[in-house]
């Protein structure tokens, strides 16, 4: 997010040098009760001033850029132990206005009541947006956050997905609501209970929801094992 006007490729910021032509944005998602989000902040200076972009900043001279994407996301968001994953270089000639500019763009995915959000360092605001109602964005962080978001409905089809954002104990249709929010469609109940647990990454519970209106349904929870198992070894997931 921190692309200001450009002088020199070396600034001081804070006694501690910053490259002026590489930054790094971060494509942080989050779930939770059904429904997917993306964190952005309000940029609160430079030539972006008082828009809306994805979170990150400038990496220092020294810096590794994983250490620097860590480093810039807890600054501006206050998010801190979360599992980055690298996208690729965001670097068109024309991408940032006042100067030759190359962002390395990261991915996450969160359970937003894990965590709590507050705007620092040059971000006056942070805020999550429904993935379906994001406002226009800053430079070319609506083209970062497509591939983002292209990349994590890659992910769900090739590595399971649901561990750390869904309670312990689960329906199959929270579930499978995870899988519609982050796929962006309606799936079929019956297929998608069938493909789950032929897959065998589900244990059946002898417990059912409880103070619910309707007909309670069963509980499952997830076979660890059998879960590291397919996150490392991967699947192919139709749905």
């Amino acid at each position: 997010m921190a692309e200001n006007k450009i002088k020199n490729k070396f600034v001081s910021n804070d006694t501690t040098w910053v490259m002026r032509d590489i930054t790094i944005d971060c494509a942080v998602f989050g779930y939770d009760n059904g429904s997917l989000k993306i964190l952005l902040v309000q940029h609160g200076e430079g030539v972006s001033m008082n828009q809306w972009g994805l979170p990150g900043g400038w990496i220092t001279e020294k810096e590794h850029i994983k250490g620097a994407a860590y480093r810039l996301l807890k600054k501006v968001t206050g998010l801190d132990n979360i599992y980055l994953k690298q996208l690729k270089a965001f670097g068109a000639p024309d991408r940032y206005p006042a100067a030759r500019i190359v962002t390395i763009g990261y991915y996450a995915i969160i359970k937003r009541t894990d965590y709590s959000i507050t705007a620092g360092g040059s971000a006056s605001d942070a805020q999550w947006y429904s993935i379906n109602d994001v406002p226009e964005l800053a430079f070319d962080h609506s083209k970062i956050l497509k591939y983002a978001l292209k990349r994590l409905r890659k992910k769900v089809k090739k590595t399971p997905i649901g561990f750390s954002l869904l309670p312990k104990k689960f329906t199959l249709l929270e579930l499978m609501r995870l899988y519609e929010e982050i796929l962006g469609y309606e799936m079929d109940k019956p297929n998608f209970r069938r493909k789950f647990l032929n897959m065998k990454l589900l244990k059946p519970l002898s417990e059912k929801q409880q103070n619910v209106k309707y007909r309670a349904a069963q509980l499952y929870e997830f076979d660890p094992e059998i879960y590291q198992k397919l996150t490392k070894k991967g699947f192919s997931f139709e749905f």
